[in-house]
């Protein structure tokens, strides 16, 4: 996958890059740009690694004043396609050449992160000032355009996957809250998303601040209940009570796990493992259910990790039985390479452990 990505940032990319550069700007020299771009580490290159090298070979060849670069960008901007992987280079330029000029990098981050995110690109300028960066980042989660009002949400996200950490807005994200305020009626999907995976990050080191946000948020607008939600995942799949409870997955003792069975308890790296149980209530209202199990993996060294994935979550009446018949794959994938060794599984239901059983993985 990784390989196929990369490929994004191609011959094709490139020579479009240059023509059209050539156009509006004639003292490009196209044959020098190419034979940046395209030198004898070209093909090791990783994706972000010729992202950025793509980069480099602009700020090398285009004008050395930057927002002359910047006009020249901006004016081939709408000749590559929206949404597009490979046009993070717009914003990545300015986040390579821009640190020292803030106002026309703040307009032109503005305008490239509506063609194709630049959710990494704001995060140096943070780091460089953040008061005056957030405080930029306020102004546009008022913004009429979708793309820049989850650019004040996706780019100041203390833990972004592929981005740099914020060290400052992990250890507090009060900064960030004013922001999402602002978002948590979004009316874009796309927003939304950002707002939850924002505040999820913030759960992994700030449990009891989401918490009480959740609380507070929580059935006042059904755009905000989706987005506290899938805010809470890490901390529904921990099991957290408070959590839980928020979304009506209360604990009692009166549902029953039955039948509780493994087709086999030997498995081959590359098979299934087969499960099945019943679920029986003898709660005398409705109940609400959050169904997972929980794999622990043998490591390479030995020790065990655990990993939970949701199955469902349902209602039960009283004295009424769910089956379930369940198959989980032990496929080595390129996020988890499995081991051989002792395994278990547990279900939980509510986020309580309620059954184990051990397997062995050849």
């Amino acid at each position: 996958m990784a390989d196929a990505l990369k490929n994004v940032y191609n011959h094709d990319l490139i020579s479009k890059i240059e023509n059209e550069i050539h156009i509006v700007y004639t003292d490009f020299n196209r044959e020098i740009f190419i034979d940046k771009v395209f030198n004898e580490n070209w093909d090791e290159k990783t994706l972000k690694e010729r992202m950025r090298h793509i980069t480099i070979c602009l700020g090398e060849t285009l004008p050395n004043k930057f927002e002359k670069s910047i006009e020249i960008l901006s004016s081939i901007l709408d000749k590559f396609p929206k949404g597009q992987l490979s046009s993070i280079i717009f914003p990545d330029y300015v986040e390579v050449y821009g640190l020292d000029h803030w106002e026309k990098s703040i307009e032109a981050l503005e305008i490239f992160t509506q063609h194709s995110t630049a959710e990494f690109a704001v995060r140096p300028f943070i780091v460089q000032d953040q008061e005056r960066m957030m405080t930029q980042m306020i102004k546009w989660s008022t913004h009429p355009n979708e793309h820049v009002r989850r650019l004040a949400s996706e780019g100041c996200r203390p833990k972004l996957p592929w981005g740099m950490v914020l060290k400052s807005l992990k250890n507090d994200p009060t900064p960030i809250l004013p922001i999402l305020e602002n978002l948590k009626e979004d009316e874009s999907l796309y927003v939304r998303k950002s707002v939850a995976n924002n505040l999820n990050d913030i759960s992994k080191d700030h449990p009891t601040l989401v918490l009480k946000i959740a609380k507070e948020w929580y059935g006042k607008n059904p755009h905000t209940n989706w987005i506290i939600k899938h805010a809470c995942r890490t901390l529904l799949k921990k099991g957290n009570i408070e959590a839980l409870t928020i979304f009506g997955f209360e604990t009692t003792k009166a549902i029953h796990i039955d039948q509780f069975q493994l087709q086999s308890d030997k498995i081959e790296i590359g098979g299934d493992l087969n499960f099945s149980f019943t679920i029986h209530s003898n709660e005398p209202t409705t109940t609400k259910l959050r169904i997972e199990f929980a794999i622990d993996y043998v490591k390479s060294k030995g020790n065990r990790t655990r990993k939970i994935f949701k199955i469902s979550e349902n209602t039960i009446e009283n004295d009424k039985t769910l089956s379930y018949n369940k198959t989980h794959s032990f496929k080595n994938l390129s996020t988890r390479k499995h081991y051989p060794g002792q395994h278990s599984i547990t279900l939980l239901i509510n986020g309580i452990e309620s059954g184990t059983y051990d397997f062995t993985v050849n």
